[in-house]
């Protein structure tokens, strides 16, 4: 699945790309160099941090599921009990 960005989202990725190589890497680079980059980066990094996340939600979501027995649970037959 290929990770589809925004172009305001792409541009302001390449900004802070730009910015990142300015300052912690004394380096300056063009937008052509920042693209190539964000496109290196969404995808071979992209879905390793995607399927991750994915991951994490089913976990998060297996768990809920899994206590709604307890969550959503209601006594029968009850009313003679009060």
């Amino acid at each position: 699945m290929a990770i589809k960005l925004s172009k305001d989202t792409e541009q302001r990725l390449i900004t802070s790309i730009k910015r990142f190589f300015a300052e912690v890497m004394d380096q300056e680079i063009g937008d052509l160099k920042s693209s190539l980059f964000l496109k290196y980066a969404l995808q071979e990094i992209g879905p390793c941090i995607y399927n991750k996340a994915v991951n994490d939600a089913q976990s998060s979501m297996q768990s809920m599921v899994s206590e709604i027995d307890s969550t959503c649970y209601e006594p029968e037959l009850g009313y003679w009990k009060k």
